[in-house]
């Protein structure tokens, strides 16, 4: 919960919004953890997504996720419960991704899951950012993956701010690769 201070998004404070404001303003979502809805196929999971969309945008933003994950077009119709880990991060980064948000939150992206599944889903983070212009903002523990794609990065020490710059900048960093 935020103690002190506000938080602006599109020129609007948006501390105490609830989450579906946030999706009409611009913001996508991907919750650590993925949390999919289990019971319900992958096509009713990005419907799901797609819910504040209009009837005739809702086909394309389908089209648009299955271009960037073509597993989950393949997959359209299996309950997300019987998927892997990495195809329910799929799924929950397809689900945010639905409606093309100006702005994306990813918490945990490598939470759990192998390392080449981790490869596989960052190197569509940056597939997202460079063909849709999604600005994303990205916590993440696996910090070398992150600032791999990283135009700017921080890097938080014991819950401060220890260093901005660069991804790139922050990789080549020896105190930085110290730190991870």
């Amino acid at each position: 919960a935020i103690t002190s201070g506000h938080i602006h998004f599109q020129g609007q404070a948006i501390n105490d919004l609830p989450a579906h404001r946030l999706v009409r303003l611009g913001m996508g979502q991907v919750p650590e953890g993925r949390l999919v809805f289990k019971h319900l196929t992958v096509e009713e999971n990005l419907r799901v997504g797609a819910a504040f969309l209009p009837r005739s945008e809702i086909k394309q933003g389908l089209e648009t996720v299955y271009e960037l994950f073509p597993r989950l077009r393949e997959r359209h119709r299996q309950a997300a419960g019987w998927m892997s880990g990495g195809e329910q991060q799929m799924l929950a980064l397809g689900r945010a991704m639905i409606g093309r948000p100006q702005l994306l939150l990813v918490d945990e992206l490598s939470l759990g899951l192998a390392p080449l599944i981790v490869k596989d889903i960052y190197r569509q983070l940056r597939v997202i950012g460079e063909t849709l212009g999604t600005a994303m903002l990205v916590v993440e523990q696996n910090a070398r993956q992150a600032l791999d794609i990283a135009d700017k990065g921080y890097v938080l020490v014991q819950g401060a701010n220890r260093f901005t710059d660069t991804g790139q900048a922050l990789l080549a960093d020896p105190e930085v690769r110290r730190s991870f």
